[in-house]
């Protein structure tokens, strides 16, 4: 688990986590006074374990409910750190509901969200008359019978680089700031039923996400699903550029980020808040 990676000034680290959690009983992943959340029990376990404060950046911002299989962290340590040995502790210290899956010395100018290049999310939803008490707190239970067919055809339109407003959720603009540009890259996305279960999987990646935008894209598909929408609609849904046009907000906890890649280049658009929510 360990790389040849120079360490730079005053004896000190870069390293880098993968993490996974189940979301359910957190307030988010992000720091947030007075409630519990993943990176404050990550960072509380660590600073024990250590001794010393440690300052940690995520990947992704993931919302109070998510869950996430291949978060990354990143922080600075004392060079002679046991990551082995830190990880162990950490797992005892958090788990269940936290997992520390994979500990790595990093380039010094790694940073876990500024350098990711794309994300990936998995939606999961058992549809199914009955609920699934196996399966209640990482899906989202649609009794309802869906269209699969339907709803993989209706996410043609969202493929590619495009303004996503219609999907987000406008975050607070500072006075005197221009307001922060919906426009995404979204490089993959793709409906299928797990070996003919009930359960049907969404897969979406891209350059980031902006907040709720995969739950929105997730409650629209749905109502395609339900007939509700059809896949013709959802191209005027994306050219809208109004919350209003698009679908149900699917629930949050069938939602997991499940892998963050930091190969090839950075895409950025100027207006883009540097930090992924969904």
């Amino acid at each position: 688990m360990t790389d040849d990676v120079a360490p730079h000034a005053d004896d000190v680290r870069r390293a880098r986590f993968t993490v996974a959690y189940d979301g359910t009983d957190f307030r988010g992943f992000a720091p947030n006074h007075g409630v519990r959340t993943v990176i404050g029990d990550l960072q509380a376990a660590m600073t024990r374990v250590l001794r010393g404060e440690v300052e940690l950046t995520g990947a992704g911002r993931t919302d109070a409910g998510v869950h996430a299989w291949g978060q990354v962290v990143s922080c600075d340590l004392p060079a002679e750190t046991d990551l082995d040995g830190l990880a162990r502790r950490l797992n005892k210290l958090c788990g269940p509901t936290i997992a520390v899956r994979d500990a790595t010395w990093a380039e010094p100018d790694f940073d876990a969200r500024f350098s990711a290049t794309w994300r990936q999310y998995r939606y999961h939803i058992w549809n199914d008359p009955a609920p699934n008490p196996l399966q209640a707190r990482t899906s989202w239970h649609v009794p309802q019978p869906l269209d699969v067919v339907l709803m993989q055809a209706a996410v043609s339109p969202l493929i590619g680089e495009h303004d996503f407003t219609s999907f987000c959720r406008k975050p607070k603009v500072p006075d005197g700031q221009p307001p922060a540009s919906m426009v995404r890259i979204l490089q993959e996305i793709r409906w299928e039923r797990l070996d003919g279960s009930p359960m049907l999987r969404m897969e979406i990646r891209a350059s980031a996400f902006c907040h709720q935008m995969v739950r929105a894209i997730t409650g629209t598909m749905v109502d395609v699903g339900l007939r509700k929408l059809t896949p013709a609609d959802v191209n005027g849904v994306l050219r809208a550029k109004d919350r209003s046009f698009a679908g149900q907000l699917a629930p949050p906890h069938g939602l997991t980020l499940w892998a963050v890649g930091y190969n090839g280049q950075r895409w950025d658009h100027r207006s883009v808040p540097r930090e992924d929510c969904s």
